[in-house]
């Protein structure tokens, strides 16, 4: 069994390993880490051997972290990194390039649109008839998108949504409110089969699925790094939000993922805290005494306009995992299209947590 993992912020770390009687042979672990001393690499297989087949990562990297001689080194290594490897190898999870990825990015499309093609296009892989997808959106309109559990009324002054024309969405992902203006925000999808996630823990998974991204704004010259569970940081302040829904497979095999980001490219933090009931516990839990301070806006930090951004982010993806184009079907733009107008648009789905 093979897995594979890129520690956040650091380096990959690699594991071969056999399952024999219930329990783990044969480890071999290996990467582009740092580690002194050479015999600690000996220590962390010898660690492993024997560890039972179904230990969750948290036991595994404790094994490891009892078995390192004293004064061990670790860079671009965490024990817990290791661990995730040995259970995405036991889990037989994929990796990112044993699939052909697909890049749709259209034209604006309603608000309640995008959120209903995300739950088709997963849908969609989950089933197996499209492959892992990237999907960059375009708004066609500005619009305050709520997490799937939050309450309307609690998150958003319908009198300020009225006077600056916003519509408010709610998505299928859990997570807090998002406020988004044509021309000033950066969002996209990935819709993965689960075998991408396989061996993670959900709060894992976040940071596994936008690695690439990290990657993309450093080559921008950006230092950004992952804040658990869902956000994306930088000296600077907060610059995006991620997501995610678990779907089910047909006839409740293998699944898929949903995870989209959205980031702020410009804002106007005025007319954000005149639509959002942003509460003082919330602002409190981010260290921050003002909305405007939440989010630092890709625009100033980049200098790039905000299509450059996006194309060196799909540049990015496309020298990691490659991706070729594609486009929404014409089947599934029509179930999307009347998805939006029987559930999303509806008063029963948008009000759902009053």
């Amino acid at each position: 069994m093979h897995g594979e993992y890129k520690v956040p912020g650091g380096k990959l770390v690699v594991v071969d390993v056999e399952v024999a009687d219930g329990v783990l042979r044969n480890t071999r672990v290996a990467g582009d880490f740092f580690l002194e001393p050479d015999e600690a690499l000996d220590a962390v297989n010898r660690a492993l051997d024997g560890a039972p087949a179904d230990l969750d990562a948290t036991g595994l990297a404790a094994r490891i972290d009892a078995a390192l001689p004293e004064g061990t080194v670790m860079y671009g290594l965490t024990s817990a990194g290791v661990a995730v490897a040995v259970r995405r190898a036991v889990a037989r999870a994929t990796d990112w390039s044993d699939y052909d990825w697909q890049l749709i990015h259209e034209g604006p499309q309603p608000p309640a649109l995008h959120m209903a093609l995300d739950e088709v296009l997963t849908a969609e892989v989950a089933a197996g008839r499209r492959p892992p997808t990237l999907r960059v959106w375009e708004w066609g309109g500005p619009a305050v998108i709520i997490g799937s559990f939050q309450s309307l009324r609690n998150e958003v002054d319908p009198e300020g949504a009225a006077r600056h024309g916003i519509e408010v969405v709610r998505r299928i992902s859990g997570g807090g409110a998002m406020f988004v203006e044509p021309g000033n925000t950066i969002t996209y999808s990935l819709s993965v089969p689960e075998a991408l996630v396989q061996g993670l823990s959900f709060q894992d998974s976040y940071a596994y699925l936008d690695d690439w991204v990290l990657g993309a704004l450093g080559d921008m010259g950006i230092r950004a790094w992952y804040q658990p569970l869902n956000d994306i940081a930088t000296d600077q302040g907060k610059i995006a939000g991620a997501a995610q829904k678990r779907m089910v497979g047909p006839d409740g095999g293998p699944g898929a993922v949903l995870h989209h980001v959205t980031m702020a490219y410009d804002i106007d933090a005025d007319k954000m805290l005149d639509v959002l009931r942003i509460g003082k516990e919330k602002m409190s839990d981010k260290g921050t005494k003002s909305a405007k301070k939440r989010v630092d806006p890709l625009r100033r930090q980049t200098g790039l306009p905000r299509e450059t951004v996006i194309e060196n982010m799909i540049a990015s993806f496309r020298t990691r995992y490659g991706v070729s184009g594609g486009k929404v079907t014409d089947e599934e733009l029509a179930r999307a299209r009347e998805l939006a107008r029987t559930k999303f648009t509806t008063p029963q789905w948008t009000a759902r947590v009053p």
